[in-house]
């Protein structure tokens, strides 16, 4: 889940503050050898002008014919937003689990959560091959997953004010086993409904689609984690939607279960029923998909990934976030922590929109050359600084907070780093996707960018986790007021003496350094090979495939 945001959690298309990742990242990519849009998050748009870019200019532009099929896209569109409503909740817990003082080690197993968009690959060949013809090749699987994902909702809704408050803490092994449950129906259904976008509109229509995808997961994911924190405050509704104070916010996270899994249950089921797969409109013919095996569809992906240039391109991808690492996966639930409240963090992507609009239309004016990865390298080091500042930030954050919280200038300033943050980050993603469609085979183009998405989202998914994974090992602590006892393990002999563990070293900031040094090793060393792969003739990234 790139753009990792620092905000709240995406995923994949993760918009997390730096913060727990997931989500966040987030990049679109296509079913099985279909060039299909997907994945949460900033990311998409950015993708989108890069593909975009090169088919407006063979297409005549201007379709009359949106008209005739606006009840389509509304469709399309009201299927990307429920996509976004999972994805924003999962985004949402971590923050939730540290304002209840859930270790971080637990931060680390929660994340996994955000791992099916960046591996949904792995059976989007399966969605793609294995259908009931009657009743439609994307209605087979669109139909029973969102069903599974409204029952889902429904049975976390009874379940989730207890895993949350269970004693000895909040359970969260069977929190992330439900939501990861989640995120995986929500990537299944992402698989199908990009590949029902290739047909459901008409060809001159069909770019319709990526827009789709973009403002639908936005608005879901908005919906589902930032508008949802903000009503579950008490603070915020006390302060903004309130005459009368009261001791919760409008909403409990139960209550939100229940009401989209409803929503879910009673939409799926007038899809279901009212709704034809390649229904022939108005001078609209009926468009005919291409099938391919799902043996022939993984034996071609390994052969891909088996390619020197690709294999060593894959393997860069997959080492190249470990320097963000920690300001990516932690530092938004150190911010809450530190008593910035969620909601407020939340919120603080609301600004960032118009931003991360415009960015991907002005970064690929200088990707749009042949040497794109440029782009990348150079703005490698300045994100690896502003992950020094954010750290910087977090260190500063305690000794601002006043007794009404924290003053406008503390938030002006996190907007700030924020902003540059996105600039740096958009730089590198944007630079990185127009490699991909620079150097992909056009004979098995949607397969092969696919792949390199893939890989992409997991180089920043696996990072993150285990640097959430690292901050309680890296931290030291001392026990004061008791004598002869240590914090080591357990604490609760230190307390039980009448003691206090008193935080030494914050892991967290070794982690930022750490990562820092590693990102600037690689910067030296990997960069250059990185920047060395576009000297490769078309032909090194050509897949021999046997087209009989």
């Amino acid at each position: 889940m790139e753009p990792s945001d620092l905000i709240t959690h995406k995923n994949g298309r993760q918009r997390k503050l730096v913060g727990a990742s997931h989500p966040r990242e987030n990049m679109r990519n296509m079913d099985s050898g279909e060039t299909s849009t997907s994945e949460p998050d900033i990311e998409e748009g950015a993708e989108g002008l890069i593909k975009g870019s090169g088919s407006e200019s063979r297409r005549p532009r201007a379709q009359p014919g949106i008209r005739g099929e606006l009840g389509n896209v509304l469709l399309l569109l009201f299927l990307y937003v429920l996509q976004g409503i999972p994805l924003g909740l999962a985004g949402s817990i971590p923050l939730i689990l540290r304002s209840k003082g859930v270790s971080y080690k637990h931060q680390a197993f929660f994340s996994f959560v955000f791992w099916p968009f960046s591996l949904k690959l792995l059976w989007a060949p399966l969605v793609d091959a294995l259908y009931f013809s009657r009743f439609g090749r994307r209605k087979s699987w669109l139909v029973p997953t969102q069903y599974l994902l409204g029952l889902f909702m429904l049975y976390l809704s009874v379940r989730v004010d207890s895993l949350l408050q269970s004693e000895g803490g909040a359970n969260v092994v069977t929190l992330t086993a439900l939501f990861f449950m989640l995120t995986f129906l929500a990537a299944t259904q992402d698989i199908a409904v990009d590949g029902w976008a290739l047909t459901m509109l008409s060809r001159e229509n069909v770019g319709y689609a990526s827009t789709c995808n973009s403002v639908g997961q936005t608005a879901g994911y908005f919906l589902g984690n930032v508008l949802f924190l903000a009503l579950e405050s008490a603070d915020f509704c006390n302060k903004y939607l309130r005459i009368e104070p009261k001791a919760t916010g409008i909403v409990t996270l139960s209550d939100f279960l229940c009401f989209w899994g409803m929503v879910f249950l009673f939409s799926t089921t007038l899809v279901a029923i009212f709704k034809r797969e390649n229904e022939p409109g108005k001078g609209k013919r009926k468009v005919q998909e291409e099938t391919q095996g799902v043996m022939e569809t993984y034996k071609l992906l390994f052969s891909i990934v088996m390619m020197p240039t690709v294999f060593t391109f894959c393997a860069l991808l997959l080492t190249a976030k470990i320097g963000f690492s920690a300001v990516d996966a932690v530092t938004g639930l150190k911010l809450v922590e530190a008593g910035v409240p969620k909601e407020q963090l939340a919120l603080l992507a609301v600004p960032m929109v118009p931003l991360q609009i415009l960015l991907p239309l002005v970064i690929s004016k200088y990707t749009a050359g042949p040497r794109p990865l440029d782009i990348f390298y150079k703005a490698f080091p300045f994100r690896l600084l502003i992950g020094l500042e954010f750290a910087l930030l977090v260190w500063w954050t305690p000794s601002v907070k006043q007794e009404g919280g924290f003053p406008v200038y503390y938030y002006v300033i996190v907007l700030l780093s924020y902003a540059l943050h996105q600039v740096s980050l958009y730089s590198m993603y944007v630079a990185c996707m127009a490699f991909h469609a620079k150097v992909s085979d056009p004979v098995i183009g949607g397969t092969y960018m696919t792949l390199l998405n893939t890989v992409t989202n997991l180089g920043g998914n696996w990072p993150s986790t285990v640097a959430l994974w690292m901050v309680d090992p890296l931290t030291s602590k001392e026990c004061r007021g008791a004598v002869g006892q240590s914090c080591g393990s357990p604490e609760e002999l230190c307390v039980k003496e009448g003691g206090a563990c008193v935080v030494t070293l914050d892991g967290y900031y070794v982690e930022s350094v750490v990562c820092v040094v590693i990102g600037v090793v690689w910067w030296l060393w990997f960069g250059k090979k990185l920047r060395s792969l576009q000297q490769q003739s078309p032909a090194a990234w050509r897949c021999r495939v046997d087209q009989r």
